[in-house]
């Protein structure tokens, strides 16, 4: 993607909310010549409906948002169990829908996008979840690879080196 939109996870998208380290990194990344559109913050409901192609935010509150959507994933996948199961032409429905359902669960499969990436270190660092299976690891294992195929390090060593040249010159100017 060539010039990808990026927001905060904040509580509101509000300039004067959230924890300074958020508001100051907003304030950075609006004015930083970055090859990407900042769209400024984004809420927890926005994360699911695709405003912006990446979501930036710390560990603990990436962590916290990661796990209510999965939990909250599950909890309607319990719901929808439940709901089909309760009369026979219910149970009727469910055959029939079998295959959207299938469809339904691979998307929502957090298996299948196990992965968290470390940005700041020399080298390359991927976090799987711990309850995850062989195949959350072994997607794990495959962003890794193709991190290092690409030269994702070595590409944003290169940009961040290129991001404070730029800044040390207009600080110059």
């Amino acid at each position: 993607m060539e010039r990808p939109s990026v927001g905060l996870l904040n509580i509101g998208v509000e300039e004067v909310k959230g924890v300074d380290e958020i508001r100051k990194a907003a304030a950075v990344l609006k004015e930083a010549p970055l090859p990407i559109r900042y769209h400024g913050f984004v809420e927890g409901d926005d994360v699911g409906h695709g405003v912006v192609d990446v979501v930036v935010t710390d560990g603990f509150t990436g962590n916290i948002a990661l796990k209510t959507a999965e939990g909250t994933a599950k909890q309607i996948g319990e719901y929808l169990r439940a709901a089909m199961g309760r009369s026979l032409l219910a149970r009727l429905g469910a055959v029939l829908a079998q295959g959207a359902f299938r469809a339904l669960k691979e998307k929502l499969d957090p298996r299948q996008l196990n992965g968290g990436i470390f940005l700041g270190l020399n080298g390359i660092v991927v976090k799987s979840h711990g309850g995850t299976d062989a195949t959350g690891f072994a997607c794990a294992i495959d962003l890794a690879y193709d991190m290092a195929s690409n030269g994702v390090v070595e590409r944003l060593a290169s940009e961040v080196a290129r991001f404070h040249a730029k800044l040390e010159l207009e600080g110059a100017a």
